[in-house]
């Protein structure tokens, strides 16, 4: 198990870190989100031992993880972190970045990790192309390959997809995760893509100004948000007000009725493939709504919620 107690930091007297404890069981997956400099980051490097706590402690399997001021070399053996800038070296191939940690005793063995590996990120075509002849995309696919090669305990990923195309980050997310979980690797992810918590997440802490604002399951936080930000963090969402009782409600969640209390005119359709997200006005307040086709500018229509 993973222990992260009242653990404290700060940059320059600024605190970013601020008293977090959570607690995470072998081979679930942690998905941290929140706004940009909300601490995501720093505090995957504080669990990697990147940094020196102020206060608290990290501990893994009553191991504590410890800092600079005790390592030579930060970062503790049993965890892998993947960081923004994935860490290849430049001028040797994709393959030999991947198995440059892997024992040279067996060699066929060392090969075939490194094409197991190539499979899952989808790199194999790769295998004998200089890294510094890749694409971002390219590079963040081996930079995942590299850190799963000794198949750590812990893996920390800072926004892993951030750099990959969307038709291919998909199937890569299925295959990543799949794996994560059939050999019990814990995991905690960093992100702001919402697909990443809902879909591949058994727990989520959505992190605001370095204190944790919510915890759980990712499924019921979605549904039953406790505030406006941390329901924007899952999709588009309004603040309508019923019977003097404000409601967060989802852009799905709302659908033209004949006649209801709540009259808006149209001010903006965006395509989205499925659907259309409808930008509207409600008195001095913008709401949108989905609707399957496009309305027209200036068109009014009632609403109601599903």
């Amino acid at each position: 198990m993973l222990q992260v107690q009242n653990i404290i930091f700060s940059y320059n007297s600024e605190v970013v870190i601020a008293t977090i404890s959570f607690e995470l069981t072998k081979g679930k997956n942690l998905a941290i989100i929140g706004e940009s400099g909300c601490g995501k980051s720093t505090l995957l490097k504080l669990i990697y031992g990147l940094y020196d706590l102020e206060q608290g402690k990290i501990l893994w399997n009553e191991k504590e993880v410890l800092g600079p001021k005790f390592n030579l070399i930060p970062g503790m053996d049993f965890m892998k972190y993947l960081a923004q800038d994935f860490d290849l070296m430049p001028y040797i191939t994709v393959a030999e970045n991947v198995g440059k940690y892997l024992s040279n005793i067996d060699k066929e063995k060392k090969e075939q990790r490194i094409q197991e590996l190539l499979e899952i990120v989808e790199m194999v075509d790769y295998a004998n192309v200089i890294a510094k002849n890749l694409s971002g995309g390219q590079m963040q696919r081996v930079a995942l390959a590299k850190v799963l090669a000794l198949e750590p305990e812990v893996l920390l990923l800072d926004e892993p997809f951030s750099h990959i195309d969307n038709f291919r980050k998909n199937s890569l997310r299925r295959k990543l995760f799949a794996y994560l979980k059939e050999r019990e690797i814990t995991t905690i992810i960093a992100t702001h893509d919402s697909t990443d918590v809902l879909s591949f997440c058994d727990e989520v802490i959505i992190l605001k100004n370095g204190q944790i604002l919510e915890q759980g399951n990712p499924n019921y936080i979605y549904e039953n948000p406790r505030n406006k930000y941390i329901a924007t963090l899952f999709g588009e969402v309004n603040e309508i007000v019923i019977e003097g009782v404000s409601n967060l409600v989802y852009s799905h969640q709302l659908k033209i009725a004949a006649k209801s209390d709540l009259k808006v005119e149209v001010i903006n359709s965006f395509f989205k493939g499925s659907h259309y997200l409808i930008e509207s006005q409600y008195n001095d307040v913008v709401m949108y709504f989905d609707n399957e086709v496009e309305i027209s500018v200036g068109k009014q229509v009632y609403l109601k919620i599903k």
